[in-house]
This record gives structure tokens, C-alpha cells and sequence, in this order.
């Protein structure tokens, strides 16, 4: 963040504007246009966290180099030429204010900013070398003003407009798969501390054909009481719950196997355990099974320091499909159970893996 933020600022103080700078003194009349920064040394700065919203940025001791048209009168002598300057001692303090807007989007909501230069030095060649020189006092003043005065002006506009523009493109909303999308916009402002930086953002999942959807959040939100590392993330139970609970409601959680596609195993227990009854069928007694499994409410999530837990009510339907005849339904039975569940990252994704032999 520090080096984008140092990014960021040289870029806008390089495009900074000054005005032009003309004055008379005496029967000298001189004018001072097309300030031109051509170089930015920013060695020194700090960035850190101030409660209860702001993020500081400090810039010490940096210099600025400036190249700028030079012209003078003098009684009938005219002289055009170009001064190459520098300001150095450049002090930028800059307090930037964080919150959110309306979409839940991140913005900036206000910024300060003070800026001061220490000296400021300008060389002078040419044959009216020493009338520059006599005059240096008045123009190096005068452009160590206005360069002070354009600091933070540019710095301002730069947040508020320009990086408030770029922050109203980031979506808050994305689709996860051809089901379901996600609704990751900030529930409410930044929260800032001397060392942190909290940001709580919505992490709902919806049904992509009910994506205004409300699910309602009873979940204990996370606590985060490290500080070691430099990103931290938590997820409560509302996360996972509707992202079952989206799953849910787009008709996806079932799962029907047929013939060669059960198990031959659980096919030939399926088939013992239902011989008196698949033996009465006959001629169907051969007739290849079906076996669909369909959620029937929504699962929940249980996050406890001993683990994660996933509860499923589910339907199982066990059948006998003739070829060319009715279903014959062998079994319909209503399974609740509780699974263990583990979550990791695999790359840049998020899994989580059902263990169906705990419960």
C-alpha cells in the first residue's frame, strides 16, 4: 500500500500546474511560464493507520527539479530563455479519510493535506546572468509559493475525483458459477486502529434468478486478535449458510444414479437388503436400480474451535427402473446427519471438503 501510495503521488506531482509568475521591479519586467517538473526524489515517507478512519501518508525531506521559460525586459534588452530549478525540503502531510458509499463500495469521503517547501534554488546563465541573479530573490519566492500552493490542490483533486472514479468502477457483486453469485459489498465504514485495518464486507451468496435476495444474518461475526501478519481473514457462519442455502434454492443439490453409474457394491447391497421384495417382482428382478438423493432443506454450517460441521436433511429414493415400464419404488427414506467439514485454499479458490464418514 505504502509503494502505490508513493506511485501515486509522484505521478499527480508530476502533472502538477503552476501558474505563471510575473512582476516588475524597477524598470526590470520579468515573466516566469511553462513550469515543467522533471524529476521527483520522494526518498522519505511513512504511511500508517490513524483511528477511528484514517489512513495517514507522510512525504520528508523530498525534493522537487523544475524547468521553466524565462523572460525579461529591461529598457530596449529582451532576453527568452529557460531556468532550470529545484525545491528541496519538501514536506507533504496527508491525512486521507475512508468510508463507504451507498453500493458499498470503498471511497474516499474527505482528505487533508499540508505541504511546505524549505528552500528553493534557481541557476541563471546567459549574458543577463546578473540581472537574474539581483531578481532571484522575487522568483524563487514567488515560485516557492505558488509550487506550495499547487501541492495539495493536485493531491485533492487526485483523491477525490480521480481515485473515487477508479474506486466506483470495482463491482461489489460477481457471479460464482452458472448458479449463484456472491454479494461482497462493506456492510459499514472502514474501522481503523493504530495497527489495523478492518474492512467487514457483506460475503452473502445468492440464486443468480433472485439476485435482490435478503438473507437474514444470525451468525456470531468473526474476531480477529492477531496482528503479526499483514492480511488476516475470517469467515462466519452466515458465509457458508447461504452459500447452501443459494445452492439450495437453484434446484442443484440432488444427485440421481442409475444403472451402471451405482456403485457395484452399494448395488449389490441395495439388493440384498431388498431381495424378498425385488424378488416378488418378477420379471423385473433384473431391472437396473436408481437411486436419487435430494436435499430437503437448506444445510447449515456449525463453526466451533473443535471443527466445522455441515447438517443435511436429505430424501433418498431407491428404485427399480423395467425398461419400458413405471419406476417400481423399493424404499423412500428421510436421512438427517451431520458432516465433518475442512476448508482450505487451493490456489486462489476456496474449498471446502465434506467428510462423509464422520458425522
Amino acid at each position: 500500500v505504502k509503494q502505490e501510495g508513493l506511485r501515486f503521488v509522484e505521478q499527480e506531482l508530476q502533472n502538477i500546474t503552476v501558474s505563471d509568475l510575473h512582476g516588475k521591479e524597477g524598470q526590470f519586467h520579468y515573466n516566469i511560464s511553462q513550469v515543467k517538473v522533471t524529476d521527483l526524489q520522494l526518498a522519505f515517507s511513512d504511511l500508517h493507520f490513524q483511528p477511528q478512519q484514517h489512513l495517514v501518508f507522510n512525504v520528508n525531506n523530498a525534493s522537487i527539479s523544475l524547468r521553466f521559460r524565462r523572460q525579461l525586459l529591461y529598457w530596449f534588452f529582451y532576453d527568452v530563455g529557460s531556468i532550470n530549478a529545484s525545491a528541496d525540503g519538501v514536506h507533504i502531510h496527508t491525512v486521507l479519510q475512508l468510508a463507504k458509499d451507498k453500493a458499498g463500495r470503498l471511497k474516499i469521503s474527505n482528505i487533508t493535506c499540508n505541504a511546505s517547501i524549505t528552500r528553493m534554488q534557481a541557476g541563471f546563465s546567459g549574458t543577463l546572468r546578473t540581472v537574474y541573479e539581483f531578481l532571484s530573490t522575487f522568483i524563487v519566492t514567488g515560485m516557492r509559493f505558488l509550487l506550495s500552493q499547487q501541492i495539495c490542490p493536485s493531491l485533492e483533486h487526485a483523491s477525490l475525483v480521480l481515485l473515487n472514479s477508479v474506486l466506483d468502477t470495482v463491482p461489489v457483486k460477481n457471479y460464482v458459477d452458472e448458479h449463484i453469485g456472491i454479494d461482497y459489498s462493506l456492510l459499514r465504514d472502514p474501522a481503523v486502529s493504530t495497527d489495523t485495518l478492518d474492512l467487514d464486507f457483506k460475503g452473502m451468496f445468492f440464486p443468480r434468478a433472485r439476485e435482490n435476495q435478503e438473507l437474514e444474518n444470525h451468525a456470531v461475526e468473526p474476531v480477529i486478535k492477531e496482528t503479526e501478519r499483514m492480511v488476516y481473514v475470517a469467515f462466519s457462519e452466515y458465509f457458508f449458510d447461504s452459500a447452501m442455502h443459494a445452492y439450495f434454492q437453484a434446484g442443484v443439490l440432488a444427485i440421481e444414479l442409475q444403472g451402471e453409474k451405482v456403485p457395484k457394491d452399494l448395488e449389490v447391497l441395495l439388493r440384498a437388503t431388498f431381495f424378498g421384495t425385488i424378488f416378488m417382482l418378477s420379471p423385473t428382478v433384473d431391472a437396473p436400480l436408481r437411486l436419487v438423493l435430494q436435499v430437503s432443506a437448506p444445510p447449515r454450517c456449525t463453526i466451533k474451535p473443535s471443527g466445522t460441521s455441515v447438517s443435511v436433511s436429505a430424501f433418498l429414493n431407491i428404485s427399480l427402473i423395467p425398461p419400458g415400464r413405471p419406476a417400481v419404488q423399493l424404499s423412500s427414506m428421510a436421512m438427517e446427519t451431520k458432516l465433518s467439514a475442512k476448508v482450505f485454499l487451493q490456489g486462489k479458490a476456496l474449498r471446502v471438503q465434506l467428510d462423509l464418514r464422520r458425522y
